[in-house]
């Protein structure tokens, strides 16, 4: 399924980024560059009627922080989780306290993710493969 870009939510997304959390913060200044395994990861993309925290289009994955305001949005995140996955991508969810305490942990989580993606998604190897 195509990911749809919103423009009428570009205004907002830049928003976004001038007001974000102190765990928004860290883990960009962790994810930009491309320095998880490569990959480019954007912030608050804009996704169909939503922004998201962070997204790679490569990997179709979006990783959402949940701060304490998310408590009493559960049944919202879901929804909206159910409608990124329909679009084929993967959500990765974080508690804002749990970026803040032990980002490593966070990005661990993140890389491990990646590993079982790109090990999925490899083509098989031919047995008629040089190097054998």
């Amino acid at each position: 399924m195509k990911i749809y870009y919103n423009p009428k939510r570009k205004a907002l997304s830049r928003e976004l980024r001038k007001k974000s959390t102190l765990s928004e913060v860290l883990l960009w200044k962790i994810v930009k560059g491309r320095k998880i395994k490569g990959y480019q990861f954007m912030r608050q993309k804009p996704i169909g009627d939503y922004i998201v925290d962070f997204f790679c289009s490569k990997l179709k994955l979006v990783i959402e922080i949940d701060g304490i305001s998310h408590n009493d949005k559960s049944e919202s995140d879901q929804i909206r989780q159910q409608k990124l996955e329909s679009m084929g991508l993967s959500v990765l969810r974080f508690y804002e306290w749990d970026v803040k305490k032990d980002i490593h942990a966070v990005v661990e989580a993140i890389e491990d993710w990646i590993e079982k993606f790109e090990k999925e998604t490899q083509p098989p190897v031919s047995p008629f493969s040089k190097g054998d």
